[in-house]
């Protein structure tokens, strides 16, 4: 819903201008004189403000010098009598949206509020995607050929054009938010938000101000009236990453969204509605939290219309190479070089590794890389994945006697695969091949565990 402030120091005009804007859907905030206007634009979220030119105490004129000292794209209509029309005209100099000289029409007056509003809608648009602006490759800022992700590009391609729910699951870094940004980018609401909130990164009170917005004084800190993200993601698309951290009470009020297209603001009692397309991700099997009485059911089936499931880094090895020549030339971009390359040894190794951190870890090591390397040439020396840790001399293998039990002639890498998997697979037979407890023995995490079962071909046995 557009927010306006009408000010005027006439009681009927005040009346009659926020009853006609109310009619057409606005929510209205008056003010009899520039001050109280003043401080109403400052403690609001406004979309534009109509004010009377000629008023006393502080005029027109000198409360829309006051509003563009600190929103400066905020749109403002003067309205003035015909005698003033060349004071007016100095406004639009200063920043004046327009001006209606009186008498005028209805219809003279939605117009512009309709124009002023569009493009203040703009503005904020265009400010929002230049922020977001990052360098685009492959599908929808995805990158890879691997079978796995070509199903999920299938996927993305036939779900954007439908307003259905979709949720996206995978673990943690492996591009969920990249996956939302492609659905709504190929939808018809590209032209709208796209709005992203992490529910994972807030507490309960500030995750429902965040995404329901709050009254003035509706808490201690609410100093002024703020829009929730559901009302700025209005005909656009709203992302709800790490969905099943989101508490139970908030749970109902967001059903209760996506059944009504409705809500109020923390503090306040007007219902106001929405169009908004919800996405949602979580690297948790919601299913399993249902169970355990952690997430609504009702909900999880709202979310869950349709399932697009990313698959991990070491799934899709194939497209480490493509993702280390983006990640490099992105560097050389930030980093102001002329490009960057890579030794085979490097990208050898950077092929075997587990990357428990998805594509993020992988990001992170070839940003690493590019700033610790000499010259422009990375080598393996310089990868040093977070997941990979170095480990500290052990007193236990001092004394070892290594030629009594490994055979002459074994390179370094067979030596240790063949402890590894011995290792792997006693761990598993002590836990009695349950992986958790496995894990926890071996002093790894599960995943990484059965990245290494499926390394050594050891089948989880069956009950």
């Amino acid at each position: 819903m557009h927010t306006i402030l009408v000010v005027d120091d006439e009681p009927n005009y005040l009346i009659v201008l926020s009853e006609l804007l109310r009619d057409e859907g606005y929510e209205v905030f008056t003010a009899d004189s520039g001050i109280s206007g003043l401080k109403i634009a400052r403690e609001t979220d406004l979309d534009m403000v109509i004010s009377d030119m000629k008023m006393p105490g502080m005029d027109g004129i000198e409360l829309l010098a006051k509003l563009k000292e600190f929103n400066q794209h905020l749109p403002v209509i003067l309205i003035t009598a015909y005698a003033e029309v060349e004071k007016a005209v100095e406004a639009m100099h200063l920043g004046a949206f327009t001006y209606l000289a009186k008498p005028f029409s209805n219809d003279q007056l939605l117009a512009s509020v309709a124009k002023a509003v569009e493009h203040y809608g703009l503005v904020q648009e265009i400010k929002r995607l230049r922020s977001e602006a990052t360098p685009k490759s492959g599908f929808g800022g995805m990158i890879g050929k691997n079978p796995n992700m070509l199903t999920v590009y299938q996927l993305i391609e036939k779900v954007a054009p439908t307003p259905s729910s979709v949720l996206v699951t995978g673990e943690s870094g492996t591009g969920k938010e990249l996956v939302a940004r492609a659905i709504h980018n190929l939808s018809d609401r590209k032209d709208s938000s796209f709005i992203s909130v992490n529910c994972a990164a807030l507490s309960e009170s500030l995750l429902e101000s965040e995404l329901f917005g709050h009254e003035k004084g509706a808490f201690t800190d609410a100093v002024s009236m703020r829009k929730g993200r559901f009302e700025l993601a209005d005909t656009g698309t709203l992302f709800l990453d790490e969905i099943g951290e989101m508490p139970v009470s908030l749970q109902a009020k967001l059903l209760r969204v996506l059944q009504e297209r409705a809500f109020e603001r923390v503090g306040g009692n007007t219902t106001l509605e929405v169009n908004v397309r919800i996405i949602t991700a979580t690297n948790k099997d919601l299913k399993d939290e249902v169970e355990k009485g952690n997430f609504r059911e009702d909900l999880y089936y709202r979310l869950n219309v349709i399932h697009i499931h990313l698959p991990p880094l070491r799934d899709r090895v194939d497209d480490i190479p493509a993702l280390v020549n983006h990640f490099l030339d992105k560097n050389a971009q930030r980093l102001n070089r002329d490009g960057f390359e890579i030794s085979p040894e490097a990208l050898r190794l950077l092929v075997t590794l587990p990357w428990e951190g998805n594509i993020r870890e992988l990001e992170n090591t070839i940003e690493r890389a590019a700033i610790l390397c000499d010259g422009n040439r990375i080598e393996a020396e310089d990868v040093q994945p977070d997941s990979s840790e170095i480990p500290a001399p052990q007193e236990w293998s001092s004394g070892l006697e290594l030629s009594q039990f490994i055979p002459e002639g074994l390179s370094l890498s067979a030596v240790l695969n063949g402890i590894e998997e011995k290792l792997v697979r006693q761990a598993l037979e002590e836990a009695n091949n349950i992986q958790a407890r496995a894990a926890e023995k071996l002093g790894i995490t599960k995943s990484l565990l059965q990245y290494k079962m499926k390394k050594y071909k050891l089948q989880r046995k069956k009950k």
